[in-house]
């Protein structure tokens, strides 16, 4: 990239630079030019009113004619020819072409009544053909006027032309010495583009040098986020967001490897306790039969939890990789409750907790039956698990134009504060005393709100330790195949 931008700038300062001086060159050649032709024009005007007047055309003898056409052509350091109308050229100030004929295209033009001039960069010599033009006695007198150009109405006669010859070298010294200048101009910008292209190179490549080393330290191992570029440019910006990058994904390699480090002891637990009770029955002879029974049945019991914790672990990874796809339908959610409380009450009357199922009218929505079962059972089971004796889990149903919502509320044990965000993390407990005894994979309300916005739904917690907790779901009751943003719905009832 540096040496890209060290290029593009070296480009930019002598790209133009190199247009500026051809074109100031060419500007500066064709205006020399045009003011050499205007003052040979200006001077062939006073030649030929001197040439009319005199009728040198007629007797090209006269001295004074002479003496000025031969000093005009010394002090332009060049040559004159003056051609009458048949063009035979009665004067040269070379004596060459005197009392000939020349049929020369530049002498056509002029002889038309129309300044013409024609330069020669290989010799270095201007050729400009000037008309002489007004009344001499020739074309005054009609018949001697017959043989004369044919005269287009309302323009004056052309009675000869003045060919002037001019050198070149005077201009070609200017522009020669103009062409010095331009070429010092163009060393001084390729000299500035080089060092200001090289400045900016290193200046604009500098942060980036720096975000890509440091990156590479970050990519040993996810420490804290260490870009602190501080340039007022997108290269603050990239160091910006490189940083809340890092701190994510240092953020999921923590929770991966507290995941692994819950699930290791999850699956561990109901080993060891299997193999203790195993050792204990092998290490006793003559095992009573309902010794037996019990150690069996504990046995049992750390199988199924085992079994629990891997359906359950198994269940999140099909959910993460999306390969557990949604099997939506119809279905009346009021159905679907009262079912999920039936084979619920059993657990709540073992735990002496009350079960109340309200609904306020008849809703059917597009759910994956089974998999919406399983989240708002897991809510249910958690607020009877999590209860007092004597306590309630009350449930109520209710909907809108939009959305169906489902609360579940309890007065048990409640939720620490500062427990709240983590609920949803996978193995969190909150109440890690009671863990062992009340049971549970840790993976329950993971696995809830997955199901939820599987659904694109949203699912919110309300709690007060030692007094209860309320759970609130809402959802779609049309399925949504794609992802909205339900931000103003949240803002306008944040508690569903």
């Amino acid at each position: 990239m540096r040496s890209r931008i060290f290029v593009f700038g070296l480009l930019i300062g002598i790209i133009p630079s190199i247009l500026f001086s051809l074109g100031f060159s060419f500007v500066y050649e064709s205006e020399v030019e045009k003011a050499e032709v205007l003052s040979v024009t200006s001077e062939s005007q006073i030649l030929g009113n001197d040439i009319l007047t005199s009728g040198y055309l007629k007797s090209p003898t006269d001295d004074a004619v002479n003496i000025t056409l031969d000093s005009v052509a010394q002090s332009l350091s060049g040559r004159i020819l003056v051609l009458d109308k048949t063009l035979r050229v009665i004067k040269d100030t070379y004596s060459l072409y005197e009392g000939r004929t020349v049929i020369w295209d530049i002498a056509l033009k002029a002889l038309s009544g129309a300044t013409a001039y024609d330069r020669d960069k290989v010799n270095k010599f201007l050729t400009v053909c000037v008309p002489i033009t007004g009344e001499t006695e020739e074309t005054a007198d009609p018949k001697m006027a017959a043989s004369a150009p044919v005269k287009r109405a309302g323009t004056v006669p052309v009675s000869g032309v003045i060919m002037f010859v001019c050198s070149m070298e005077n201009t070609a010294l200017s522009r020669n010495s103009q062409g010095s200048f331009l070429i010092l101009f163009l060393a001084a910008n390729i000299v500035a583009a080089f060092g200001i292209s090289l400045f900016a190179s290193k200046r604009l490549t500098a942060p980036l040098r720096r975000l890509s080393s440091e990156i590479a330290d970050v990519e040993k191992g996810f420490s804290e986020p260490v870009l602190k570029e501080n340039s007022s440019t997108e290269v603050a910006e990239i160091s910006d967001h490189f940083n809340s990058y890092a701190a994510v994904m240092k953020t999921m390699n923590d929770s991966r490897q507290e995941f692994v480090s819950n699930v290791s002891h999850e699956l561990k637990t109901p080993l060891a306790s299997m193999k203790v009770l195993a050792d204990s029955l092998n290490s006793m002879e003559d095992v009573p039969v309902d010794m037996y029974r019990e150690f069996m049945a504990d046995i049992t019991g750390e199988i199924d939890r085992e079994t629990t914790i891997i359906n359950d672990l198994l269940t999140l990874v099909r959910f993460d990789r999306g390969s557990d796809e949604l099997s939506v339908s119809s279905v009346r959610i009021n159905d679907l409750l009262e079912l999920l409380m039936k084979r619920l009450s059993p657990i709540a009357e073992k735990a002496n907790v009350e079960l109340v199922l309200e609904t306020f009218r008849p809703i059917v929505a597009e759910i994956d039956e089974t998999k919406f079962s399983l989240a708002i059972s897991n809510l249910i089971e958690n607020a009877i698990k999590y209860n007092k004796k004597g306590g309630y889990v009350h449930v109520s149903l209710n909907s809108d134009h939009r959305y169906f919502y489902i609360h579940v509320e309890d007065n048990g044990i409640g939720i620490p504060e500062e427990s709240i965000p983590h609920i949803f993390e996978r193995f969190y407990r909150a109440d890690k005393s009671h863990s062992r005894e009340i049971g549970g994979t840790g993976l329950g309300l993971a696995i809830t709100q997955t199901v939820i916005r599987m659904h694109r739904g949203e699912i919110k917690v309300k709690s007060v330790l030692d007094e209860g907790t309320r759970f609130a779901v809402r959802v779609p009751l049309k399925y949504i195949t794609e992802e909205k943003d339900v931000a103003a719905e949240e803002n306008e009832n944040e508690d569903f």
